[in-house]
């Protein structure tokens, strides 16, 4: 299987290259307008205290960042639905509260820690009154009726959710394009990706149109965007973040281990503030005030897979630019051999996972369900609702039922072992410097001959123990 994987994407390459370079022509190459308020340029933590106190207007900041997704938007088409006057409104309340002196500025930064802050939120996560189909096609829009678990602790804490962004279709994909808002590009060149599943959320911070975002991870689909587009991503400790009102979900027992909601922000510092408002009150309970000094942190690396021979190295300038880290932090070179088998072991672990929400569930009143291979007849005639990676995902499950439950069984054992490999090494004050894909952004729908690296990031959602990852 391993050298069968290898060898269609080398034949990929031979029809996905010369595609993504002809429809890179139709695409021109503009430059996002500049920054005018200054009020985008101040991160969270400061733009917080700032509205505490009085010294802006939340309604101020809300308008900034409405008219720079205005600006911005028909150049990198990451908006799928926005709330901008409701968002206006709730600012001038907000506004109205505070000047009353009601609550202290201590109280207020306790209780409510975002008031008066705009929030994006990925399409998937579900917002009262907002679309939530995670790029699907169907009849009739799906609104979402209530918040999920996550926007209810974003809004119970200040914020202000200001529109939901683009996705892949069920965020099946390292690229974020659909059949219902299109393709999202890349703020620091068009012709480029902003990575997926999260990639909607990404272009908009990174073009300066958000501060906070919503995004979902199971395997890279907040930590990719991230680093394709220059902003911060995190894959927080499972369960840590209720996984509950998204799409795709699954009554799995063991979903939470894979799959979570996650922050993303511009700035490094207002990822603990993030995070802190979007945790689970009875999930595991995070220590994100505690100082920690750097002094005491023993930093290990890898700069390969294995090696595995299955995912390409890394480009020169990331192999560098890791080396570079690793040598600030002092890191120690460490040489995990079981992550050889990374791509095995999260495709096992991944799609042997049942009744997760796919094209081929029955969605609406009268519908009948999709079949695998009819859904592949009608895509490749041009007749089908959704993208590649939602049609053969049904093939990949159906595939995996073919292979002996003996060789499930082994790469399981190899995922114990690795935890118990990675627990003895890091203990309470360790740190892993590994890569999050061998190459920087690329050109739109390249991802689909370097389909293998991402198993980079899946690893660690394969692992499922308490192994935050960035």
């Amino acid at each position: 299987m391993r050298r069968f994987l290898r060898s269609a994407m080398i034949v990929f390459s031979w029809f996905v290259v010369p595609y993504s370079r002809y429809t890179n022509i139709k695409v021109i190459r503009r430059k996002l307008p500049p920054i005018r308020s200054h009020l985008l340029e101040i991160p969270a933590v400061d733009l917080a205290k700032l509205i505490r106190t009085r010294k802006i207007k939340s309604e101020e900041v809300v308008e900034a960042y409405i008219e720079r997704c205005r600006q911005v938007n028909p150049l990198i088409n990451a908006i799928v639905q926005d709330r901008f006057e409701e968002a206006l409104e709730e600012a001038r309340e907000i506004d109205n509260v505070i000047a009353m002196g009601i609550n202290s500025v201590e109280s207020m930064e306790e209780l409510t820690p975002l008031l008066g802050i705009p929030v994006t939120v990925k399409e998937s996560i579900a917002v009262k009154g907002m679309t939530n189909q995670a790029g699907r096609v169907f009849k009739t829009p799906q609104i979402a009726k209530s918040d999920a678990p996550v926007v209810e602790q974003i809004k119970r804490s200040g914020g202000i959710i200001l529109l939901v962004s683009n996705t892949p279709e069920l965020c099946l994909l390292w690229e974020t394009y659909n059949n219902v808002t299109g393709q999202t590009k890349n703020p620091y060149d068009l012709k480029r990706t902003p990575g997926g599943s999260s990639g909607g959320e990404a272009a908009l911070l990174a073009s300066g149109a958000s501060l906070l975002g919503l995004t979902s991870d199971i395997g890279g689909s907040s930590r990719l965007p991230a680093m394709f587009s220059g902003i911060w991503g995190h894959k927080p400790t499972p369960y840590a973040v209720s996984f509950k009102g998204h799409h795709p979900t699954s009554d799995f027992p063991k979903w939470g281990d894979f799959f979570t909601i996650a922050p993303m922000t511009r700035y490094a510092k207002d990822l603990p503030l993030l995070l802190k408002c979007m945790s689970d009150p009875t999930g595991p309970k995070l220590t994100l005030d505690r100082p920690i000094s750097v002094n005491g942190i023993r930093f290990f690396f890898m700069d390969n897979d294995g090696p595995s021979g299955m995912m390409r190295p890394l480009s020169r300038d990331l192999h560098a630019a890791i080396n570079r880290v690793a040598t600030d932090f002092n890191a120690k070179r460490v040489n995990i051999r079981k992550m050889k088998w990374s791509l095995d072991i999260s495709l096992s672990a991944m799609l042997t996972m049942k009744n997760i929400e796919t094209i081929y569930h029955k969605t609406e009143e009268g519908e009948q369900p999709k079949t695998v291979c009819k859904e592949t007849v009608k895509y490749f005639f041009g007749c089908s609702d959704s993208i590649l990676p939602s049609v053969i995902f049904g093939h990949l499950q159906n595939f995996m039922k073919i292979i002996p439950n003996s060789r499930h069984k082994h790469l399981a054992s190899i995922i114990e072992a690795l935890k118990t490999e990675f627990k003895e090494m890091l203990g309470n004050d360790g740190v892993f410097l590994y890569p999050t894909f061998p190459n920087t952004a690329h050109q739109h729908y390249q991802i689909y001959h370097k389909l293998l690296e991402p198993m980079y990031m899946a690893i660690f959602n394969t692992l499922g123990c308490r192994l935050p990852t960035a």
